[in-house]
């Protein structure tokens, strides 16, 4: 069953069993400072080991002072003027240690080594990309079951992406020949001006052709052309590939976010990357 997504007071909140967490996707200022012990007492009672909250940096105190921790910020976020922090609080003591740290400092340490402005990656001319169509939905969801076993959103649903195109989504695709074989997107908040560049995916058989890194491209370029100049990420800390593919590309590292997200079936920890595309000139 996938996470809800809901309306709690005026603010915006993702919470289910698949990820075990409440997630604070956007904050209402009016709800502060009330909302902190409210969701804290939200969780509580629901039996979730973890609340992630993603909140303009100047509400960082109250929060901390609650007894969340600081695991990541974002310089920038919101218009390229405010900063964001990304915070954990844990009702699972076991779920806030983390169970991978030579792994995580392993992937950050050969990211950061191949840290560095990649010329533009062409696409092999066998393949095509483009942004994605609502007719195209049904090969969507196809490709991620075939590479995701469990997602936090769903995915898998052809309705869903469909909707989510009509929304704030751009999906981009690669083909080779008939074949959708490739998958991105980039889901915009117009009014904050950023994107989380997010939902990659590849079949497996064709891995290792800087198919990704393509793609990446490909949306900051669409990004730039609508106004998006703050980019980011939440990549998998224990995987080498995305990692790379974002650090390679200038995207600088913003902190982990400890035992996040439930992929293919158990919670990993996260790695946020972000960057900020120049000013129209």
């Amino acid at each position: 069953m996938p996470d809800t997504v809901e309306a709690f007071k005026n603010s915006l909140i993702q919470h289910g069993g698949e990820n075990d967490r409440v997630y604070l996707m956007k904050l209402a200022d009016a709800d502060m400072p009330g909302l902190v012990p409210s969701l804290i007492r939200y969780a509580h009672l629901a039996g979730y080991g973890k609340i992630f909250a993603k909140v303009p940096a100047k509400h960082r105190d109250a929060f901390v002072h609650k007894g969340f921790r600081l695991e990541g910020e974002i310089p920038g976020f919101y218009n390229n003027t405010r900063d964001a922090v990304f915070l954990g609080y844990y009702l699972d003591a076991e779920r806030k240690r983390e169970k991978k740290p030579e792994l995580v400092e392993e992937v950050l340490e050969i990211s950061r080594e191949k840290s560095r402005q990649e010329e533009p990656v062409p696409l092999p001319p066998e393949l095509t990309c483009r942004v994605t169509t609502p007719e195209d939905a049904e090969a969507m969801a196809e490709l991620y079951r075939a590479v995701f076993a469990s997602y936090p959103f769903p995915i898998h649903d052809a309705d869903y992406l469909r909707q989510t195109m009509a929304e704030n989504l751009v999906y981009f695709g690669v083909w080779e020949g008939g074949t959708l074989i490739a998958l991105s997107s980039a889901e915009m908040d117009v009014a904050a001006g950023n994107a989380e560049m997010t939902d990659f995916a590849t079949l497996p058989e064709c891995r290792g052709r800087g198919i990704a890194q393509h793609l990446l491209q490909e949306m900051e370029a669409e990004m730039a052309t609508r106004n998006i100049r703050s980019l980011y990420t939440i990549a998998r800390a224990y995987s080498h590939g995305m990692n790379i593919t974002f650090a390679k590309n200038g995207y600088r590292y913003g902190g982990t976010l400890t035992h996040n997200t439930d992929i293919s079936g158990s919670l990993e920890s996260m790695n946020l990357w972000y960057k900020h595309l120049p000013e129209p000139v």
